[in-house]
């Protein structure tokens, strides 16, 4: 078997030899030698330009389509790149190393799920393939499944000591868990084989960083955004980076210009995908402008009480950044509560109800016995995303409920809710200044105006649901928690029912164990920190545009004005 390692893709010819045209041509043999022999000389660009003109020639053979793939996907033409490599596992069904590629193709494409199955089938055929279990660890750490991602990276390594994106990986694990001298041994093994690796080099400034060398850390990561070889997407956050870097050294308006940079990076990449209209934001409006029409009764029902075995159903929710995982990590440690972060539980529900804010409308007046099966749906999807919520009062977190909160009236009106607070000013830098996954959400966040309005949305909609909600809802002030950590941990744990215990301050050492899916964890492995409390005042003039949408809620809530 003769195979190729080109950048994170491996072209093998191991069943690919059987494959045939449709009918014989007899120039197909010399373009195929002539890309070959590019290959063996390690002319990848030259192999890539030949494969393309053997494709518009009608050559179709599967080493072709995987080198036309992989020069599509390097142009960013991603769905030509897709369809190439699902042609070329038709033809070479046992090869799996196109299958890899398919994986790594979606994996760029952020479709997770469908890359663990690639990643999945091409393991099934080779067990001990390195690559594919490496391109598996990150994928399971995009989806948020933090074990299972450093387990696959593992078994990378004991197949390949020197696998660069399995040892990146296991830095990136380290350094979300705050274990940042674990995480610069990592990432420096990993420059040390493959020197300028992007996700190597954010982890390593990431460590400086925490070690308080932010210059080192910019020095770093301007270097960095210097390579003319990072991805869009890439440069976007190693300029992030470079503005925490900024931040820490006191330097607000040149970090702010980078976060801005960062930003419109990412909007510029993902616009395509949810640039378009109706936004996230539209489409919170247009709830708004439902529930103004429904009565506040349509949302008091009595509903049905959790599976016998399961002591209390919680819903913790608020914005992000507003202290959602601090609450979850801190409950978390409490032998008595199973929590579940940040998955999408309620996808049936949304499927019915809220594919347009219409759905409403029919919500509110669906029949109880009709809800059963959505209800089921969710208790079935907690299961499948790992929760074990028997014998424990199990806290389903996630910051964007609030906009499910129609759906979490009706399927449960006998769950209680956690709402967590923080200033709205705060909240909404704090959500400009850090990269979360894209999503439509996300996206939102990536301008000021934008995060002040989707803030506002999901605000209005808890007021919106107050009347029918308030009876089982606790706020819970992030300031208030870091203030004065045991007294409002205390009236949590009392709302729901629980006894007070030691182990809740223990939550920093449980983030270090088992790490968290949200840009919050290397911050919460330190401990509880005021360092994020007022920190808009030293971007007030950066703020500006978000401020007058924010005021409303920054009175309304008891914050000082300035």
């Amino acid at each position: 078997m003769t195979t190729w390692k080109i950048g994170r893709t491996t072209i093998s010819l191991k069943g690919q030899a059987a494959a045939r045209p449709a009918a014989a041509d007899p120039a197909r043999p010399a373009i195929f030698d002539e890309i070959k022999a590019a290959l063996a000389a390690r002319d990848f660009a030259r192999a890539g330009v030949l494969a393309e003109q053997a494709l518009a020639a009608g050559h179709e053979h599967p080493l072709v389509l995987n080198l036309a793939a992989l020069r599509a996907e390097e142009d960013g033409r991603l769905d030509e790149a897709l369809a190439r490599l699902r042609r070329a596992t038709e033809l070479a069904p046992t090869d799996h190393g196109a299958r890899n590629a398919l994986g790594l193709c979606l994996s760029r494409m952020e479709r997770h799920a469908e890359a663990l199955a690639a990643f999945d089938e091409a393991l099934a055929l080779a067990p001990d393939f390195a690559g594919a279990h490496a391109a598996r660890g990150g994928t399971f750490e995009a989806l948020g499944r933090l074990p299972e991602a450093e387990a696959a990276h593992r078994r990378a390594l004991a197949l390949q000591p020197a696998n660069p994106v399995a040892l990146a990986g296991l830095a990136n694990l380290a350094s979300r868990r705050g274990a940042h001298a674990e995480a610069a041994t990592l990432a420096e093994r990993v420059l040390a084989i493959q020197p300028g690796y992007p996700d190597a080099v954010r982890v390593a400034a990431a460590a400086e960083l925490a070690g308080g060398d932010a210059s080192a850390a910019q020095a770093r990561l301007e270097a960095l955004i210097a390579d003319p070889r990072l991805a869009p997407q890439q440069l976007a956050l190693t300029q992030g980076d470079l503005g925490d870097a900024l931040d820490a050294q006191g330097r607000t308006a040149e970090a702010f210009a980078a976060y801005a940079a960062c930003n419109m990076g990412q909007w510029r990449a993902y616009a395509p995908s949810f640039g378009g209209q109706p936004t996230a934001l539209d489409f919170a409006r247009g709830m708004i402008a439902r529930l103004d029409e429904i009565p506040a009764q349509a949302w008091r029902a009595e509903g049905r009480p959790p599976p016998e075995d399961v002591k209390g159903h919680v819903f913790l929710m608020g914005f992000p950044r507003s202290g959602t995982t601090l609450l979850e990590q801190v409950l978390g440690a409490h032998p008595d509560v199973e929590t579940l972060e940040e998955r999408e539980t309620l996808s049936a529900a949304l499927r019915a109800f809220l594919s347009a804010p219409e759905g409403l409308d029919r919500l509110a007046a669906a029949p109880e016995a009709g809800l059963d099966p959505l209800r089921e749906a969710y208790w079935a999807r907690v299961a499948e995303e790992g929760g074990r919520p028997g014998g424990k009062v199990f806290v389903d977190k996630h910051p964007l409920n609030t906009f499910k909160l129609p759906l979490i009236a009706r399927l449960f009106p006998q769950a209680k809710i956690l709402f967590a607070r923080r200033d709205p000013r705060d909240v909404v830098l704090s959500c400009y200044r850090r990269r979360f996954a894209m999503s439509g959400p996300a996206y939102q966040l990536l301008t000021l105006p934008g995060a002040a309005g989707y803030y506002d949305a999901a605000m209005t909609i808890a007021e919106r649901m107050a009347p029918a909600l308030a009876a089982r809802t606790q706020v819970v002030g992030h300031e208030a928690l870091i203030a004065d950590f045991d007294a409002t941990a205390r009236a949590a744990c009392d709302f729901l029912g629980l006894g007070w215990t030691e182990a809740l301050r223990d939550f920093a050492q449980r983030v270090k164990e088992r790490g968290v899916a949200t840009p919050s964890g290397a911050q919460l492995a330190g401990g509880l920190s005021a360092e994020g409390i007022g920190q808009w005042r030293r971007y007030r003039t950066q703020l500006a545009p978000a401020l007058p949408r924010l005021a409303p809620w920054v009175e309304r809530f008891g914050y000082p004005a300035a």
